[in-house]
């Protein structure tokens, strides 16, 4: 079984911050349903609009993603070398 790192980052409103929002089928327009802006850019223009905070998302999530693959790793060496009387975790 395979264990994928992935993490989800919010996409918010710029004027109120909401993220509650309307899109169409292919994302072309979407609305913010808290305040009703719209961003006729769609989906592209919502991302750009975020980009600074996006940012900082990616900057905490990799220390949260190399905190899990850490683990998952030391994981794995205790348990390939579990039986070995030669090689030890501390």
């Amino acid at each position: 079984m395979k264990k994928y790192y992935t993490r989800n980052i919010i996409l918010r409103c710029i004027t109120c911050g909401g993220e509650d929002f309307e899109f169409d089928e292919d994302r072309s327009h979407i609305k913010c349903n808290l305040c009703n802006r719209e961003y006729p850019g769609g989906y592209d223009e919502l991302v750009e609009l975020n980009e600074g905070t996006i940012l900082e998302g990616v900057d905490s999530f990799k220390a949260e993603i190399s905190a899990e693959i850490e683990e998952d790793i030391t994981r794995k060496f205790r348990k390939i070398f579990s039986g070995n009387k030669f090689i030890r975790f501390k």
